[in-house]
């Protein structure tokens, strides 16, 4: 029996682990010798079947209820960012990559490899790709060249837990980070955060896991612990992060197994600090990464597939989907829900569109 619950646990633990040669922006719209998995059918998509639980009609009737899968064979898929063209940058990183998928072609293509093993990113409104590297507890910039820049390495002196997803506010260019500890196979045995899972040290705290939401301010050199608050419970994971285009609100999620996870919605200050922490929906396991539609609905991957609550709080979509990371709202119309998952990447079409594209 205690082998049996170990080797659950391992799993469940294996979910949160992963939560988480330079090319051009402008490479070939081919995979090159990067070839994935052929079970995409040479690249043609196909559809699965798909219970969808959808009473107000938010997915397109074009849709015809399913979930297209666009490709498949990678290792573990995250971060999935919009451009301006409504092109997605994806990661796979147990394999430190970042793709491209175009919105005009449907083709995926390796844009960079080397990335500092890239979790959640998103693009700035100078077309930069802002990236948490885990490798090495960093956020970067990353050039439309494959070039980058490390923004963060520490906070106080001390090394981040591993910055795990990110959001820009759209308003005054200010980043928000989320920076849970989930021990990664590829850290050196000398490093700090070495250890086995569950996790119960870190360098941002005294005790437990540290985790916190950090703000950068534009041109800032220096983190800002924004969840200081004692209602903020820092022995938790939080993960994905998703805010209001008006710039006044934002909303984070805690991953956890056993049932002591949510989102958590937040006041966004003039100064980029937060206040008025309130529980958004309380009590939900495996929670990844968050977009947001035009309509103000918070759509959260994790567990069963992909959520979407309505700004009260309230579930009014479910899209059943396989290992689900995170999502983003892209296409050329910003009308198509993309879908991270641990071995491939799918999307629905949608008759709301999304806020994060610049």
């Amino acid at each position: 029996m205690k082998k049996r619950v170990f080797l659950a646990l391992g799993t469940v633990c294996f979910l949160g682990l992963y939560s988480c040669s330079k090319t051009n922006i402008d490479a070939s719209e081919e995979l090159q010798s990067e070839q994935l998995s052929a079970k995409h059918n040479n690249g043609k998509k196909h559809s699965e079947p798909s219970n969808i639980y959808d009473p107000f009609k938010l997915v397109s009737p074009s849709a015809h209820g399913q979930l297209t899968a666009l490709q498949e064979g990678f290792s573990f898929t995250e971060g999935p960012a919009v451009d301006k063209h409504g092109n997605v940058f994806f990661t796979d990183q147990p394999n430190d990559r970042i793709y491209k998928w175009s919105a005009n072609t449907g083709v995926v293509s390796l844009f960079l490899e080397g990335t500092g093993r890239a979790n959640g990113m998103a693009f700035d409104n100078e077309g930069n790709l802002i990236a948490c590297a885990d490798m090495h507890g960093e956020l970067w910039k990353i050039f439309p060249d494959g070039s980058h820049e490390v923004l963060i390495d520490n906070y106080n002196g001390k090394l981040l837990n591993g910055p795990n997803d990110v959001w820009i506010n759209p308003v005054t260019g200010g980043m928000y980070i989320t920076d849970p500890i989930f021990p990664r196979d590829y850290w050196d045995v000398d490093d700090p955060r070495a250890q086995s899972w569950e996790p119960t040290h870190s360098e941002q705290a005294d005790s437990g896991k540290g985790g916190h939401v950090y703000y950068l301010a534009p041109g800032a050199t220096e983190l800002v612990r924004v969840t200081t608050m004692p209602e903020w419970n820092d022995d938790s994971w939080p993960n994905g992060i998703v805010g209001t285009p008006d710039g006044k609100k934002l909303y984070v999620n805690q991953w956890s197994y056993n049932g002591s996870g949510g989102i958590w919605s937040f006041d966004i200050n003039s100064d980029g600090s937060l206040s008025n922490i309130n529980t958004f929906v309380p009590g939900l396991n495996f929670l990844d990464g968050m977009s947001m539609d035009d309509e103000g609905n918070v759509y959260v991957s994790g567990g069963p597939g992909v959520r979407a609550y309505n700004p009260n709080g309230i579930k009014i979509l479910e899209i059943p989907v396989s290992g689900p990371t995170n999502n983003v709202f892209a296409g050329q119309n910003n009308k198509e829900l993309f879908i991270t998952s641990q071995a491939f990447i799918s999307s629905i079409k949608m008759n709301v569109k999304g806020v994060e594209k610049y």
